[in-house]
């Protein structure tokens, strides 16, 4: 049997399969099913400070609502403030009690002051290190982007200095270089980075003409841009890689693994597959890793990176070329007749 051990944050770990931020972990009896499954780590949902704030005004007018319709009722009931991260603080606490395994805090915060005061908050409650989600979505054209790169390099500058335990990023893909922003936040002292972030993007209905959220889980192939960054970066930084996003099953494991990733965060797979599928992914990279000989991770973690790749066309634009130049095969393929 292989041993399957690797690291996240520096942070050792029993394998490479960590629960990305969700809301599973507000069912103490669901993590413990996926613990006894193998999964070797948890990330827990994100502390987000725009939800406080939202709760905070939507308790304020909830408590102000009869304010100006009678002078006696102003004062009938005590005053009530929002727990701003309290309750969030609790529950992580209390979840960090209930298993053995490493359990991650999740933070995404407004200002940068508060991302201090969030960070410091967080890693009182015992967590073996910090995930910290960065993205900036643009409404106008005010702002440039290297002003929005160099602001969250000096958030995380700031975090690293207030807080002792181990601080990893998880990033979007859309900034115009990714590998040099990584490159000078790996410089910076983050720990590991998570590729990538996925956003819950807006959709219109066409018969209420009204925005709506759906909630889509990923698709099997959407690890792909993961994968092309993972083995462009590996041998490069000196942090951890994360692998995020369509990761479906055991196969998909090792590919990001021979890519040159150290560990990977799933979500939708689970919510598909239910506990019993982390048992599977598991079997299947250690049946696979007996099958070739290797012993550990390390054998053969990047053998598939840029570094280490043997086709020097890999992970460029030459490969693009190649599909333009075999499209006669797509065509028979996919016959549109």
């Amino acid at each position: 049997m292989a041993d399957l051990k690797t690291t996240y944050m520096g942070v050792e770990l029993k394998n490479p399969i960590i629960l990305g931020a969700c809301s599973l972990v507000e069912d103490i009896a669901a993590i413990q099913k996926l613990e006894r499954a193998g999964i070797s780590a948890i990330i827990y949902r994100s502390l987000f400070e725009e939800q406080i704030h939202l709760e905070q005004i939507q308790l304020q007018d909830q408590l102000g609502e009869y304010d100006h319709r009678n002078a006696e009722m102003t004062h009938l009931f005590p005053e009530v403030k929002h727990g701003g991260a309290r309750e969030h603080l609790f529950k992580l606490e209390k979840l960090i009690s209930k298993v053995s395994i490493p359990v991650f805090a999740s933070l995404n915060a407004t200002y940068e002051e508060s991302w201090e005061d969030y960070a410091i908050a967080l890693e009182k409650t015992g967590v073996a290190g910090l995930e910290i989600n960065f993205y900036d979505v643009p409404v106008n054209d005010e702002i440039n982007g290297a002003a929005i790169e160099e602001r969250q390099i000096r958030i995380l500058t700031r975090l690293r200095a207030a807080v002792k335990i181990p601080v990893s990023v998880k990033l979007s893909p859309f900034y115009a270089n990714p590998l040099n922003l990584i490159s000078q936040m790996d410089k910076a002292g983050a720990n590991s980075f998570v590729l990538f972030n996925r956003f819950f993007q807006p959709e219109i209905n066409t018969e209420t003409e009204e925005f709506f959220y759906p909630f889509d889980l990923t698709h099997q192939k959407d690890y792909q841009l993961s994968l092309r960054f993972t083995g462009l970066l590996y041998g490069n930084i000196k942090a951890d890689i994360c692998a995020n996003r369509g990761i479906s099953d055991g196969n998909d494991v090792v590919k990001m693994l021979l890519a040159g990733a150290g560990s990977v965060q799933v979500v939708s797979a689970i919510y598909k597959n239910k506990a019993s599928h982390v048992t599977s992914m598991l079997e299947t990279l250690d049946s696979w890793m007996d099958a070739r000989g290797y012993k550990t991770i390390e054998d053969f973690k990047g053998k598939l990176s840029m570094k280490n790749s043997k086709d020097p066309y890999a992970y460029k634009r030459a490969q693009y070329v190649d599909i333009l130049l075999k499209s006669g095969e797509i065509l028979k393929k996919y016959p549109m007749v």
